[in-house]
């Protein structure tokens, strides 16, 4: 559901507004279900997008040439650390905060 939602906004002008639905719904689906774990999985697949920019712009920052059949192709590439950094936080954020409410949920029983 993160994964999907953060997909949509990022691209909003192409399918975005396709994704975003599919999030909205099932965003929609895991709260009448029960909350208690949705948002744990809603930061953990934030992290998706931002892991995947991070590892396609992992030549950058700059200019990165490669070698093609009859030449090359350049393209400009941003730095991948803060999209690895975020990424990160949110992934471990999701993990972190299952395992607290799984605790919970246990010592509550």
């Amino acid at each position: 559901m993160g994964a999907c939602g953060a997909t949509g906004l990022a691209t909003v002008v192409s399918a975005g507004l396709a994704l975003a639905l599919v999030a909205a719904g099932a965003a929609g689906l895991l709260v009448w279900r029960g909350p208690r774990n949705a948002i744990a999985g809603l930061a953990t697949g934030l992290a998706v997008p931002l892991l995947y920019l991070a590892y396609l712009n992992r030549g950058g920052p700059g200019t990165v040439c490669h070698a093609v059949p009859g030449g090359q192709t350049c393209t400009d590439e941003y730095t991948p650390v803060p999209f690895l950094a975020i990424g990160c936080v949110l992934f471990c954020a999701g993990f972190l905060l299952f395992a607290t409410l799984g605790r919970r949920a246990d010592t509550a029983a």
